[in-house]
């Protein structure tokens, strides 16, 4: 927490509060006598708050192994002055491959931050979790025989230069009474795994004493879930909560292997409260692991979609086309008329890009890109697209149907079936508009499975792993349109020839979507002219008022 301070205030030139911290997944466990290395970077500055990497690796000095123990992010905001002025960060600058990914990736986090607490609630409110197993009560521990109370008296040393707590001083309390707790269920001694998402809600300073409240709200097969609180008070006057963390734990045999947990009897009222909110947060946690973490190379490539997962696929489908569109090994196939065709192998996957420049505005040509339903006017590849599904104002979910491929193309799904068996893809399109001036407009689409569009009769179910448009303003009124996509094999055989250079239809395709776009380019109303302005201006009141209440909720408050 020390080193996440200093990196964050040589950026602020200003002091900065701890806001929140992210999912912390411990891979890894540190022994007495190992050497821990902590490396911290600022990986994007917003209006008033900025997100900061942190790895922590570890080193045996007899062995000379090394190895990885967590990743994380925190994001912090700045001070008010004295006189409550908001002070403002100055842009960061990537430079290299790397921290351009993290500076893009760092909006797609910033978006699922906002929107944490309301996922869990509205699992609640969906009645989409269990109840706890009424036939089990009797083998089960009771949850309040794993309560623990502690308290701390916060010394200068637990404290920064503006004698406010050490947010990860009150973190390592929390997990030693989360410790407590996880050992009275378990009767061992378990292992810390994760640390859900939490938010810093108050100050804690020198000469507070800290109120630290844990118990067990519910266990599952191999791990079990520690709700922890934490209070401050002085002698006289009110408790005042600062921060809640939930954490979870494992409990390993001598092989290293998770051991079975036993059953939790939640409390009456609150405890089953808890116990709820349990479930939903491991349902999130699942919903992270299966699609942020889905490895491009298994298969199905397409994920279910869920009203309750929308969010973390909404992220995975954006920041897959911009880490492709990250990647620094492209090679140029062919050329024609300024519109370029380029390749990337990467662990046997094959990725094309086509990209040219056009005489359209950014913005308009987002708009025009982003209604999917009108593609089949200019994309011959396109031969239907439905809208099915409006998400929200960002996320669509289309089924496409494109033209069979001729029998024998290498790759093609048709050939063993027969020539004239069309293709249908059903697509999460998620748009974004850019954060700052050095963003693009992304359109980012990926393969989901619907319940209520399964595959039919007459139709070959294709999958799209990664694809879309990223849009880059370059001068006045033009801009660099790139469309990506992952060669999955339904759609290797569409381009195929146009890689083997035996073809150039990507330029006639090309072609005909900047004709569409120059031909609708003036067509844009004031009100999207007003949304464009909002979007793109990073001192928006719409960019201001999350830093704003995000200030002013931590104003003053720990490191």
């Amino acid at each position: 927490m020390r080193l996440r301070k200093r990196v964050t205030e040589r950026l602020a030139v200003c002091p900065c509060v701890t806001a929140s911290m992210d999912d912390i997944h411990f891979e890894h466990t540190i022994s007495v006598g190992q050497v821990v290395n902590i490396r911290a970077k600022v990986n994007r500055a917003f209006n008033t708050s900025m997100e900061v990497g942190i790895r922590v690796s570890c080193e045996d000095l007899f062995s000379d192994r090394h190895w990885k123990v967590c990743y994380a992010y925190a994001t912090f905001v700045t001070q008010r002055t004295n006189t409550g002025e908001r002070v403002f960060l100055k842009p960061i600058i990537p430079h290299t491959q790397k921290e351009k990914l993290e500076y893009s990736l760092a909006a797609e986090r910033r978006r699922v931050r906002m929107v944490h607490d309301d996922i869990i609630k509205d699992l609640l409110s969906h009645a989409s979790i269990q109840q706890a197993n009424s036939s089990a009560a009797d083998s089960a521990v009771a949850a309040v025989k794993t309560r623990v109370e502690s308290v701390e008296l916060v010394l200068p040393p637990h404290a920064n230069h503006q004698v406010n707590t050490f947010g990860g001083q009150i973190m390592a309390w929390m997990v030693n009474v989360a410790m407590i707790a996880a050992s009275r269920l378990c009767q061992a001694h378990p292992t810390l795994r994760t640390i859900d998402m939490f938010t810093f809600r108050g100050p804690s300073q020198v000469g507070d004493r800290l109120l630290l409240k844990a118990i067990v709200n519910n266990t599952f097969k191999n791990s079990m879930e520690v709700g922890v609180r934490a209070e401050a008070y002085q002698e006289e006057g009110s408790n005042r909560h600062i921060n809640s963390a939930f954490m979870i734990f494992e409990v390993l045999d001598k092989h290293g292997k998770p051991c079975m947990l036993p059953r939790i009897r939640p409390e009456p009222l609150e405890g089953e409260r808890r116990f709820q909110e349990a479930i939903a947060r491991k349902k999130i946690r699942l919903d992270r692991k299966y699609i942020i973490s889905h490895k491009q190379c298994e298969f199905p490539l397409s994920v279910p979609w869920d009203p309750r997962n929308q969010v973390y696929l909404s992220y995975n489908n954006v920041s897959a086309l911009k880490m492709l569109a990250a990647r620094n090994k492209w090679r140029i196939s062919s050329e024609k008329d300024k519109v370029r065709l380029y390749t990337l192998e990467h662990k046997s996957i094959l990725s094309f890009r086509v990209e040219s420049e056009v005489d359209v505005p950014a913005h308009r040509a987002f708009s025009l890109l982003a209604e999917l339903s009108n593609r089949p006017s200019w994309d011959k590849h396109y031969q239907k697209c439905e809208l099915i599904h409006r998400v929200d104002d960002d996320d669509f979910l289309y089924r496409v149907v494109t033209p069979s491929v001729h029998q024998g193309a290498v790759g093609s799904p048709t050939a063993s079936k027969g020539e004239g068996i069309l293709q249908d893809f059903i697509l999460l399109a998620s748009k974004r508009k850019p954060c700052g001036s050095r963003d693009p407009y992304v359109i980012a689409l990926r393969s989901v499975t619907l319940p209520t569009h399964p595959p039919t009769e007459g139709f070959n179910r294709g999958e799209i792993l990664c694809a879309g448009f990223t849009i880059l303003e370059t001068k006045s009124n033009m801009s660099l349109i790139s469309y990506y996509n992952q060669a999955s094999p339904e759609v290797l055989p569409y381009i195929s020839t146009d890689i083997a250079g035996l073809s150039s239809s990507f330029y006639h395709t090309f072609c005909n979507c900047s004709q569409y776009l120059s031909k609708n380019k003036m067509h844009s109303t004031p009100e999207e002219e007003t949304r464009q302005h909002m979007a793109t201006n990073t001192d928006s009141p719409t960019c201001d008022s999350e830093h704003a209440s995000l200030s002013v909720a931590l104003d003053n408050s720990q490191k």
